[in-house]
């Protein structure tokens, strides 16, 4: 399994959503072959490594964000269009085979998706989800984000993934 990264930092807050100032959304293209692509196979994959509370579905059409846990999606079929980091965040273009590793905090919205458009979501081990819109001012939020622990294991990669390395190097001090 390979995977080419793009990071996106989301560090101000933007409509209601309190982002992360520390931690980059990561996007995985083309990391899931064929085989990979379906609820069980990433339930496998990921629970191997302690990630939980599987989901299929699509992503909801308005601003959220989880302020107390981080989210991986991985995209198991069709196209989508997902604005992160809030209404002035980046429109990403996700396809069947991408996955997204979410930090607390980012803001996350479907603009549009294919008619077959389908991803799984799942937290790390011990995180608790919270759903918040993103339409208010975020009030304690940042302070709940900023408390969030690093996940030890990228959910497809292990202990030496990409969001170990990438996120680690970004909040421990040189």
């Amino acid at each position: 399994m390979t995977a080419t990264i793009e990071t996106h930092l989301f560090a101000a807050p933007s409509g209601g959503v309190p982002n992360n100032p520390h931690l980059p959304l990561l996007v995985y293209r083309g990391v899931l072959d064929e085989a990979e692509r379906s609820a069980a196979a990433l339930r496998r994959l990921a629970g191997a490594r302690g990630w939980h509370g599987f989901w299929q579905g699509g992503v909801y059409p308005f601003h959220h964000f989880h302020a107390d846990a981080h989210e991986a999606l991985g995209v198991i079929a069709g196209r989508a269009r997902v604005q992160f980091g809030g209404q002035g965040g980046a429109k990403v273009e996700l396809a069947a085979g991408d996955a997204v590793l979410v930090p607390a905090g980012v803001g996350h919205c479907a603009l549009w998706g294919s008619p077959d458009f389908a991803c799984v979501g799942f937290y790390p081990p011990g995180a608790e989800p919270d759903l918040a819109r993103g339409e208010a001012p975020p009030g304690d939020a940042l302070a709940r984000v900023a408390a969030v622990p690093l996940p030890a294991t990228d959910p497809l990669f292990g202990e030496d993934g990409p969001l170990v390395r990438l996120w680690r190097a970004r909040v421990s001090p040189a």
